[in-house]
C-alpha cells in the first residue's frame, strides 16, 4: 500500500470522525500520547479522540480493517501504560465525560472517559456516592474493569460489584449492552476481568448515601514504631465495622508542608481511612488508629467526601515515574510484616512506600458466579509503590519493587491486583494464578468477543504484552 493510499484513508476516517484525529507531526500529537506516568513513552500511529459511541465504533472499525493494534484511553491513568501503544490506534474517550445522576433510582450513568472527579462531583450533589479510587483523577473506566479498590469497598464493595449494566463496542464493531438480563456472560467478565473484551463507552452504577461529610483518619507515625503499629493494625481492622474501611503506608513521604524539619526526611508509617456512617459514629470508630502510639502528625477530621476523594491527588502528579506491583496476602503474619518494614527501609526513593490494604466486608460478599474478579480471598492487598523523578533512577526503582515482590510471594498464593500490575510481567502463568477458576471462563469470552486480539493491550486473560 502506497503512501498516498494511507494518507487518503486516514483522511477519510478523519472526516468521519466527530472529535479530533491526531497523527505524528500533528501540533498537538506530543500532548495527546502523553499519559500520567512518566516512565511510558509511545508513538501510537493515530489517536482517535472520540465524543461519542458513534466514533468509537468507526474507530474500531478502521482499526480492523487497517490491521491496526488498539489502546484504549480512559484517565489515562493506568500505571502500567496500556492507554497507550507504539505504531497502533489508540481510542481516546478524555472528551467523553458526560455524568448524569438519578438520585431517585440512586443510579448514575458515566461516559468511559470520566474521572473519580467527574463521578464525585455530580453525586455528591445529592448525598450519594459509589465506590471509586483513592485519587480523584483516576478514570472511572479503567479502575472499575480492573476491580477497583477505594475508600469505600468494605462498606459498599468495589467499584465492579456496584455495575448495573455497561455498553460496550466490541471488536466487530457491535454496540452491545450488558447487565444481568443480558449478555449476562459478558457483564460477568467486564466485572474486574481486566476490559479486554471491547470499548466500554457508559456505566450504569448503584449509588449510595454518602456524605455530604464524612468522618476520616490520616494519622502517621514514627518509622521505628512501625512493626507495632501494623501489629495494632492487624488487631484493629479484624474487629472494626463494615464502615470502617483503612489502608496504612510506609515511607518517607517527605513532604515539607506537613512535617516539621526534624522529621520530615524519616521513615514514616500512616493510617488513611474514612467511616461510611454518620461523622460522629466515625470519630469514635476511628479513634483507635490515632492511638497507636504518640503521632508525628494527626489529620483526621470530618471532611467533605470529595474533599477526602482528592486528599492523595497531589502525591501523584502527571509525568512522575511509577512503577507499582502487588500481591494479596494470607495475613498479616509476624514474618510478614518484619519483611514489609524491611522494605519499606530499604526503598531507593524517599517518595515510594510499601502499603497494606484491609479487604473483607462486602469485597467478600460478591460470589466468582457473579464476578470476574478474583481478589477477594485474601484478607489484605499488599501495594509496592515505586515513585521517582529522575529516569537515572529507573533501574534501581524497578528492582526494589521486583525484588520486593518475589520476598513477598511467601506470605501469598501469587495473584495479584490487576491495577497495580507493574508491566504485567510473568505473562499468561500469572494471570492463570490470580484468576483462578476464572481463567478459562475469560480465555472463552475472549474468543468469542475478540478472537483476533484486536485490544491486545488490555488487561485480560490473553493480554500480557
Amino acid at each position: 500500500m502506497t503512501q498516498s493510499t494511507i494518507d487518503e484513508q486516514i483522511e477519510q476516517f478523519r472526516t468521519g470522525e466527530y472529535g479530533d484525529v491526531i497523527r505524528p507531526g500533528d501540533a498537538d500529537y506530543d500532548d495527546a500520547r502523553a499519559v500520567w506516568n512518566g516512565m511510558i513513552d509511545a508513538y501510537p500511529k493515530l489517536i482517535a479522540r472520540c465524543r461519542g459511541t458513534a466514533d468509537v465504533i468507526r474507530a474500531v472499525e478502521f482499526a480492523c480493517e487497517n490491521d491496526l493494534r488498539v489502546a484504549v484511553r480512559g484517565g489515562g491513568h493506568n500505571v502500567a501504560g496500556t492507554a497507550v501503544c507504539d505504531d497502533g490506534l489508540v481510542i481516546d474517550l478524555s472528551e467523553m465525560r458526560g455524568v448524569w445522576v438519578d438520585p431517585e433510582e440512586r443510579t448514575a450513568w458515566i461516559q468511559g472517559g470520566a474521572t473519580w472527579a467527574d463521578v464525585d462531583h455530580e453525586t455528591q450533589a445529592f448525598g450519594l456516592a459509589t465506590p471509586g479510587g483513592v485519587v480523584s483523577k483516576t478514570g472511572v473506566a479503567g479502575l472499575t474493569l480492573g476491580g477497583g479498590i477505594g475508600h469505600l469497598r468494605c462498606k459498599y464493595g468495589l467499584s465492579c460489584d456496584n455495575l448495573r449494566s455497561v455498553d460496550v463496542v466490541t471488536a466487530d464493531g457491535r454496540y452491545l449492552t450488558a447487565s444481568t438480563d443480558e449478555n449476562e456472560e459478558l457483564f460477568w467478565g467486564l466485572r474486574g476481568g481486566g476490559g479486554g473484551l471491547g470499548v466500554v463507552t457508559g456505566f450504569e452504577f448503584e449509588l449510595h448515601p454518602v456524605g455530604p461529610e464524612v468522618a476520616t483518619c490520616f494519622v502517621l507515625y514514627p518509622g521505628e514504631r512501625a512493626a507495632e503499629c501494623l501489629r495494632a493494625y492487624r488487631e484493629y481492622v479484624s474487629t472494626a465495622s463494615d464502615d470502617v474501611t483503612t489502608l496504612s503506608s510506609t515511607g518517607v513521604m517527605p513532604d515539607e508542608e506537613l512535617f516539621a524539619d526534624d522529621v520530615v526526611d524519616d521513615l514514616k508509617i500512616g493510617f488513611l481511612g474514612c467511616y461510611a456512617g454518620s461523622p460522629e459514629d466515625g470519630e469514635e470508630a476511628l479513634a483507635p488508629l490515632r492511638e497507636l502510639d504518640e503521632p508525628i502528625a494527626d489529620f483526621s477530621a470530618t471532611l467533605p467526601y470529595v474533599e477526602f476523594q482528592q486528599i492523595l491527588d497531589e502525591d501523584y502528579p502527571d509525568g512522575m515515574r511509577y512503577y507499582w506491583k502487588s500481591l494479596y496476602l494470607d495475613g498479616l503474619t509476624e514474618s510478614a510484616i518484619e519483611r514489609i518494614c524491611y522494605w519499606a527501609e530499604t526503598a531507593p526513593s524517599p517518595l515510594s512506600t510499601v502499603d497494606v490494604w484491609e479487604l473483607g466486608g462486602a469485597v467478600m460478599d460478591v460470589d466468582l458466579e457473579d464476578s470476574a474478579f478474583a481478589g477477594r480471598h485474601a484478607p489484605f492487598l499488599l501495594g509496592i509503590e515505586a515513585n521517582w523523578e529522575d529516569p537515572a533512577n529507573d533501574d534501581a526503582n524497578i528492582e526494589w519493587v521486583r525484588d520486593c515482590i518475589a520476598d513477598m510471594r511467601q506470605f501469598s498464593d501469587g495473584s495479584f491486583y490487576l491495577n497495580f500490575p507493574g508491566f504485567f510481567e510473568g505473562g499468561e502463568a500469572a494471570l492463570q494464578t490470580t484468576f483462578g477458576p476464572a481463567y478459562e471462563r475469560l480465555i472463552a469470552l475472549k474468543d468469542e468477543y475478540d478472537p483476533a486480539a484486536l485490544f491486545s493491550l488490555n488487561r485480560d486473560a490473553k493480554s500480557t504484552n
